[in-house]
């Protein structure tokens, strides 16, 4: 079950029901299960410090899993995004979604990515938090609107996805990619390995 990326030989489990965490993981050939954390986030009320949202939200997905997988290391993560000061989560409706679009276009903007890593076994507890800039470049109505029909923007912090058609909405990205899509995983590694359970 080890690997030289990852070290323990234990599987974990991601509280998400996110496909995209689950085939960032996947395709780096980390071993995972997947048990959602029910924990709802629809029409939440966020803080105005996004860093700090992102732990928040991280770490209740994890607590809420955690008793339910004793002997396992348990993810939880959280994607938002930030614009002058204003925090961005799923959008509410189509007329939403727009809104978000119209605010990010032309602009730069940044996607936090929160994890948190519990594996009370093994007296591990942890959390980071990871930023991204990335710039759009100017959309025009007809092209926020024909986005927004491909549904895309519904389930996703600031109603874009960078890795499917919101690619297009995209001019530069600056830091870690996997992060805007959903999980900074070279940071996740990282903190793995930096574990007493990896020695």
């Amino acid at each position: 079950m080890s690997s030289f990326w990852y070290p323990w030989r234990v599987p974990l489990v991601l509280a998400s029901r996110s496909p995209r965490r689950h085939e960032i993981l996947e395709r780096a050939g980390v071993p995972h299960s997947i048990v959602p954390s029910g924990v709802d986030e629809d029409g939440a009320a966020y803080g105005s410090n996004a860093a700090e949202e992102v732990l928040k939200w991280a770490r209740r997905k994890a607590e809420a899993v955690a008793p339910l997988c004793p002997g396992r290391p348990v993810l939880g993560a959280d994607t938002l995004v930030s614009v002058d000061g204003r925090i961005l989560g799923k959008p509410a409706s189509r007329s939403n979604a727009r809104e978000m679009l119209e605010l990010l276009s032309g602009r730069a903007h940044s996607v936090f990515g929160g994890v948190c890593l519990l594996w009370p076994d093994r007296d591990i507890d942890l959390d980071f938090f990871e930023e991204t800039r990335v710039h759009f470049r100017h959309l025009d109505d007809e092209e926020i609107l024909a986005y927004i029909d491909t549904g895309e923007p519904v389930d996703k912090a600031g109603a874009y996805g960078i890795q499917d058609y919101g690619s297009l909405l995209v001019r530069r990205v600056e830091g870690c990619y996997f992060n805007v899509v959903g999980l900074p995983l070279a940071r996740l590694m990282e903190a793995i390995r930096s574990t007493p359970a990896s020695s």
